[in-house]
């Protein structure tokens, strides 16, 4: 999994899905302040990488949960990538929208899945976990068995991991944090004093330049 977390990151860096930007932060729809940001839904306009990523994704339920009979992507950044994914294995899908519709059935997961059975979630970004463990919770109150989670990238945020722990799911990601600065550096993306400002934000991301 190394190998793919190395090998996505450089996919990512050079379709310009992650920009690391430590002397100009981009803000955040929370207000943070951050040396990255990341549009994974750009995999989905070049062929090579959206395959790419349907095909690990898919490696990685296979792998850790082999028991799967049913896929849910996350709305909406993973809703076209859980659908590709769970055509390419055959099984049925649905999506869950951050909340309820208030209009004709209210549904806040779209789709049919069948009651008891035993879903992975498809999500395409890990950031606080708050989101997507929502989207977790809206599955159960439906009937089914969450049995983990697969997302093309994740921050590592120590209050995610923490989270996914006390909700009791798996998480399993592509690349993460680290392995997209260790790319950058490699490549020359990023200079080698900027490394030390990557990691002082990775450290609290939340009060990082407030």
């Amino acid at each position: 999994m190394d190998a793919i977390k190395k090998l996505f990151a450089a996919k990512l860096l050079e379709i310009k899905a992650v920009k690391l930007q430590p002397s100009d932060p981009f803000t955040w729809a929370s207000g943070w302040k951050s040396p990255i940001y990341t549009d994974n839904r750009k995999t989905l306009g070049f062929t090579d990488v959206r395959s790419f990523v349907k095909l690990e994704l898919c490696h990685a339920i296979q792998e850790h949960f082999p028991e799967a009979e049913a896929v849910a992507g996350v709305a909406t950044g993973a809703i076209a990538q859980g659908a590709l994914v769970a055509d390419e294995l055959g099984l049925p899908y649905a999506y869950v929208r951050p909340k309820p519709k208030d209009h004709g059935m209210g549904n806040q997961v779209e789709g049919e899945l069948q009651q008891g059975a035993k879903v992975i979630v498809v999500e395409d970004l890990i950031s606080t976990g708050g989101s997507s463990l929502k989207a977790v919770a809206a599955l159960r109150a439906y009937g089914v068995e969450v049995i983990g989670m697969v997302a093309s990238f994740t921050y590592g945020f120590p209050v995610a991991e923490e989270a996914f722990r006390e909700a009791g799911v798996k998480l399993v990601t592509l690349s993460d944090y680290n392995a997209v600065v260790e790319q950058a550096a490699a490549t020359g993306y990023i200079k080698p004093e900027e490394i030390e400002v990557l990691k002082e934000w990775r450290k609290s991301p939340s009060t990082w330049r407030q």
